[in-house]
C-alpha cells in the first residue's frame, strides 16, 4: 500500500511483488507524529503544500482528536473520513455514568466538540475508475483458501489504533497475502470497549486467476459484552471472536476490471 504523503521522510519497510498482471506492494513508515513539525502549539497551513502530516490529517479529517497511532495507507484517511464527525456516540465506557456523578457541574458538550471517540468506520476500501461493482449471491470459496499453499507474499499492516483512554481497543489493520491460485485481502477495523461491547467490520477480497472480478464479502458483527456466550480471554483476539459474534449485515460484491 503506497505511502499515502510521501513529505520529508523514507520508508522503513517496503516489498513489492509481480503477480499475473497485478502488482501487490506495501510501503510503511512511523507512525504519525503527535506535534506539528513547526513546534509544540503551532500548526501548519491549511493550504501549505509542504504541511507535515499531522497537520495534513487534522485539516482533513477536522475531528477532535486522532487515534493514538496512524499508519499510513489502505488509506487510513479514507478509513477516518467515515468515522462520525459532529455526533457523539451513542456508546460510553463501563464507568461513565459513576465518573458523572461525580462531576455534575461538568458540562462536557461544551467542553468537547462531540464525534465518535470509538473510531468506528465502515470503510471497505478504495476503488478506483477501473472497476465497476455488481451485488451478487456468491460466496467466497473458503475450501480454496483453506488449502494448503505457497505463500508468494504475506503482509499485515496496522492503518490506525487508539486504546481508548485504557478501556479498551479501536483498530484498523489490513492483511495481504498472494498465493499461486490467487491473492486474498481481509480489511478489519475491530472495536472492543471493556464490559460494555465488541463490534467488527470485516471487508475480504479474493481474486481466483481463471476469474475476471474480484469476490468481496462485507460483514458487519457486534454483540454486548453480557450476551457473548465465551470465555473472555478470547475478547482480545478478532480471530476467535469473529465466531461468537452475530452478523448484522452481510453484502456480497462482485469488482469487475473495466
Amino acid at each position: 500500500m503506497a505511502n499515502e504523503c510521501g513529505v520529508r521522510r523514507l520508508p522503513l519497510d517496503y516489498e513489492s511483488i509481480r503477480f499475473n498482471d497485478w502488482s501487490i506492494s506495501y510501503e510503511k513508515s512511523h507512525i504519525l507524529k503527535s506535534i506539528c513539525h513547526l513546534g509544540s502549539g503551532k500548526s501548519c497551513d491549511k493550504d501549505d503544500a509542504n504541511r507535515c502530516d499531522l497537520c495534513k490529517y487534522q485539516h482533513s479529517l477536522e475531528l477532535p482528536h486522532l487515534p493514538d497511532m496512524v499508519f499510513l495507507e489502505f488509506k487510513p484517511m479514507d478509513a477516518l473520513a467515515l468515522v462520525a464527525n459532529g455526533k457523539q456516540a451513542a456508546l460510553e465506557v463501563a464507568c461513565a455514568q459513576v465518573w458523572r456523578e461525580t462531576r455534575p457541574e461538568q458540562n462536557l458538550e461544551q467542553k468537547y466538540k462531540p464525534f465518535d471517540w470509538t473510531f468506528t468506520t465502515t470503510y471497505r476500501g478504495t476503488l478506483n475508475d477501473k472497476f465497476r461493482t455488481e451485488l451478487t449471491d456468491q460466496t467466497l470459496n473458503k475450501m480454496k483458501l483453506m488449502q494448503r499453499e505457497n505463500l508468494l507474499f504475506y503482509h499485515d499492516l496496522t492503518l490506525y489504533e487508539d486504546e481508548l483512554h485504557d478501556h479498551g481497543i479501536s483498530s484498523m489493520s489490513v492483511r495481504i497475502r498472494v498465493m499461486p491460485s490467487g491473492f486474498f485481502v481481509l480489511l478489519r477495523h475491530f472495536l472492543r470497549i471493556d464490559n460494555v461491547l465488541i463490534r467488527m467490520h470485516d471487508t475480504r477480497f479474493h481474486w481466483e486467476i481463471e476469474h475476471d472480478y474480484i469476490l468481496r464479502e462485507y460483514i458487519y458483527r457486534e454483540a454486548p459484552c453480557s450476551e457473548l456466550q465465551t470465555l473472555t480471554s478470547f475478547w482480545t483476539n478478532p480471530d476467535e471472536m469473529q465466531h461468537f459474534l452475530p452478523v448484522k449485515t452481510k453484502q456480497l460484491h462482485k469488482l469487475y476490471f473495466k
